[in-house]
């Protein structure tokens, strides 16, 4: 069994172990935390392995759907169709005068899908641009949901109206066996589509105008991806609500946007993310009597998303600063030991590094304070490139200390070099973009330059150039 048909079948026999009277996650009333945390863990209350199921089941559609609406930058078409999808759920109630999932499913989908055929047209028909069309669907359509449950209400179906309300405020507690089944069958569904049409969707979600090209049918493929974006969305609204369906949509998307670099990995831990999302509400909202799940949901998403924006390996904005700060640190220490190496090569030519170096000279050198010049010493000699003699002021680089030096040096001269021969630079004007430049030359570019320049042997200003260090 491969890994994306474990979550379903795990789900199905959470499903299939609940009991049909069982108590809802609502209506439990242990205030123990520690009792509700070993009863969460051990899945002993059959009303909460319900609820569960149908969380994790759609935290895992509106993580891969919502890969494809981050990706084609349609955050505000998705709270435009969940905002949409109300009039449809309260049709799919007068339906049956009761909470039937297929008919509320099937409502609400051909609300949504209205709604977006409305915005096409309103863009197609005047020079409305896609936001204000977007805010004109999503408020008229969510104004005309309301005043239809109020009809309902009114009509004298108020003792039911409490499972039709929690699709406007969300509410897990009140999913039923036949809920949990047909958003089973969604989720299902949702994932065969994406696996089997996974190439066109990509295609179409990064360039449009070339799938057009090869002769996709991209509007066809268009109405497709929302068909399956409002199945979502509805299944979702139980739980998260009309007004929070949309961050469950975008915020694991988003997350795992900021991780993976690949779009097949970013569907797969965007629905993994979803579902831990879906499931730190459950938990948090059964700690206690009467706490809102879908809320929880969607502060569990936003916690794991705000720990990507700080800690993603590539990303993430404290991830990026130490990063930086590390860069900065290494161009000190290098540019440390080149004043070394130069004052070494001016007083003593051709010694092998192990030349003290007076350290008032060399704080003259850096113009810096004393203070600050033993600092960075001392980091330097933690690692390894540098030695103090003992009482009389100086220090030594060392064989590892050196061999720094001479690479950096060699970079700075080469680069000054190749500036000057293949740029057209004045030897003048070289030397401030040799600083910055020749802490990051790598050793097949720095081998190329010299290669290029025909193996020299001195730069611009007449300074010999290091040879290469050998292993």
């Amino acid at each position: 069994m491969n890994a994306r048909s474990i979550t379903p079948v795990l789900l199905f026999w959470l499903v299939l172990c609940v009991d049909a009277e069982a108590a809802r996650i609502g209506e439990i009333t242990e205030n123990d935390p520690w009792e509700q945390v070993r009863r969460f863990f051990t899945l002993a209350d059959p009303g909460l392995r319900l609820g569960l199921a149908g969380a994790l089941l759609f935290g895992a559609a509106c993580g891969l759907l919502g890969s494809f609406i981050v990706v084609r930058k349609m955050a505000l078409i998705g709270d435009a169709i969940s905002h949409a999808v109300l009039p449809g759920v309260a049709l799919g109630f007068l339906w049956s005068m009761d909470k039937d999932p297929l008919a509320i499913l099937v409502g609400a989908t051909a609300a949504g899908l209205m709604g977006s055929l409305v915005v096409e047209l309103i863009q197609r028909t005047t020079k409305i641009k896609q936001d204000a069309a977007l805010g004109i669907v999503l408020a008229s359509f969510f104004a005309v949901g309301l005043c239809m449950m109020r009809m309902i209400q009114n009509t004298g179906a108020a003792s039911r109206i409490t499972g039709l309300k929690s699709y406007l405020f969300g509410d897990v507690a009140v999913l039923n066996r036949q809920d949990v089944v047909t958003i089973t069958g969604v989720v299902v569904v949702t994932i065969f589509m994406v696996i089997l049409l996974y190439r066109p969707l990509l295609t179409i979600g990064f360039d449009r105008e070339f799938a057009r090209s090869t002769g996709l049918p991209v509007r066809w493929f268009d109405c497709l991806f929302q068909l399956f974006l409002a199945f979502s969305i509805v299944v979702a609204l139980q739980a998260v609500g009309v007004v929070l369906v949309s961050a469950l949509l975008i915020t694991p998307a988003a997350t795992a946007y900021l991780l993976v670099n690949r779009m097949h990995h970013m569907l797969w831990v965007a629905a993994v993310i979803g579902m831990f999302s879906a499931l730190l509400g459950v938990f948090c909202s059964f700690l206690g009597s009467n706490l809102p799940t879908g809320p929880f949901m969607v502060l569990g998403a936003s916690s794991l998303f705000l720990l990507a924006y700080l800690f993603a390996p590539r990303h993430g904005r404290f991830t990026r600063w130490m990063s930086y700060r590390a860069r900065r640190r290494n161009v000190s220490n290098e540019n440390m030991l080149k004043s070394i190496y130069r004052m070494i090569e001016k007083g003593i030519a051709g010694q092998d590094g192990r030349v003290g170096v007076s350290m008032d000279l060399l704080a003259g050198e850096r113009q810096v304070t004393m203070a600050e010049l033993v600092g960075d010493l001392r980091r330097l000699r933690t690692l390894g490139a540098v030695d103090f003699v003992d009482g009389e002021g100086q220090v030594v680089l060392t064989e590892s200390g050196f061999k720094q030096a001479r690479r950096v040096v060699r970079n700075h001269r080469l680069w000054e070099l190749y500036l000057t021969n293949e740029a057209d630079y004045a030897s003048n004007h070289v030397h401030d973009d040799a600083e910055k430049i020749e802490h990051f030359l790598s050793e097949e570019k720095v081998a190329e330059i010299e290669r290029q320049l025909d193996f020299p042997e001195v730069d611009p200003h007449g300074q010999p150039i290091p040879g290469r260090d050998r292993a």
